[in-house]
């Protein structure tokens, strides 16, 4: 069988088509403390800064082994462009949101003026633009970026899930702006470089809003940006925590190409109920990647590589204090695996 390129391997693999083995990639954070001493790009510096973002995502590829490039390390700079106000995070732990911007129509109509090229918005489109300059040829290239739903939920704060039930007309609203901005900002993603794009809607959880929630309130803008995707034919995965079990197939609805599931999710399970996209997952970020061992590793990667996993990854965003050695040994699982 041919030999193919990284960037050639995961776009075939994405799609179901034959590839010589399986990508070693990972679409949710990859930055640890011991890649940002091998890099000399910290945290929180590297979330405001585009060159240290991008050295930074670089050392999950020249330290770690993923075969692809990846940035940010975060899901509040969507929300940070629209006026949230956003705690800035530390050596270890990644920017949170602490204020919210919109309570009412009024304070929408506010925020629509804005420009993909202002804030930390503005600098993870130049770190992909390094990014791809530099690796693009040979390396996928991955934009990651939060969710409407979740973005909605930042932007709306504590109002949100309340207006969802009561059946607001900001629900609606804020949703068609959010992933509007999706979509802008995915264009603006792959016209810098990205040939994949992740999307992570973590509060748009099957465990949190059940099946009909999910199909009113996120299936339909989700679509969105994955069907502007296809369009460019740009790769799609779709990362939401908890145990989505139940809610994969309305997910696999929205016809995106991955879906990223947690360490909660049977992978044989999970599999059996999507059609189109393929599993990716979900070896433990916390029990067995952070505090595990080589040998744990390996060993619950071969329980995901067995159970038919699409591609072998973290079930959620790795831990910065998470070991090289561990990282490395679930590459090495997903290198060695044929399909």
């Amino acid at each position: 069988m041919t030999e193919y390129t990284p960037k050639e391997r995961l776009y075939r693999a994405l799609r179901k088509q034959p590839v010589d083995r399986m990508p070693a990639v990972c679409f949710t954070q990859t930055a640890t403390i011991e890649q940002m001493e091998a890099s000399g790009a910290y945290w929180p510096d590297a979330h405001a800064d585009a060159e240290k973002m991008a050295t930074l995502a670089e050392a999950g590829h020249t330290v770690i082994g993923f075969e692809a490039v990846r940035v940010p390390f975060d899901i509040t700079a969507e929300a940070e462009l629209f006026g949230c106000g956003i705690k800035a995070g530390d050596l270890k732990q990644q920017p949170s949101v602490i204020k919210h911007s919109v309570k009412n129509l009024e304070d929408l109509d506010k925020i629509k003026e804005y420009s993909l090229n202002e804030g930390r918005v503005g600098l993870i489109l130049e770190a992909i633009k390094i990014l791809s300059d530099k690796y693009g040829k040979e390396l996928p290239v991955i934009g990651s970026m939060i969710g409407p739903f979740s973005l909605a939920q930042h932007i709306n704060g504590d109002a949100w899930f309340g207006n969802l039930f009561t059946g607001e007309e900001i629900v609606p609203a804020l949703l068609d702006f959010c992933s509007d901005f999706n979509v802008a900002y995915a264009k603006a993603m792959v016209e810098n470089g990205a040939d994949t794009i992740a999307i992570i809607d973590p509060t748009a959880s099957y465990e949190l809003i059940g099946g009909e929630f999910y199909e009113k309130y996120a299936l339909p803008y989700q679509k969105k940006i994955i069907d502007a995707m296809k369009e460019l034919d740009v790769g799609t995965v779709l990362h939401i925590c908890g145990n989505t079990t139940n809610g994969l197939a309305i997910m696999d609805k929205t016809g995106v190409n991955g879906i990223s599931v947690d360490q909660r999710v049977d992978i044989k399970t999970a599999t059996g109920n999507v059609e189109n996209a393929i599993i990716i997952g979900n070896v433990d970020p916390v029990a067995v990647l952070w505090n595990g061992t080589p040998e744990d590793v390996a060993e619950a990667s071969k329980k995901v590589l067995d159970a038919g996993v699409g591609l072998l990854s973290p079930g959620c965003g790795i831990v910065s204090m998470t070991p090289s050695a561990n990282l490395q040994k679930m590459v090495d699982c997903a290198k060695n695996y044929k399909y």
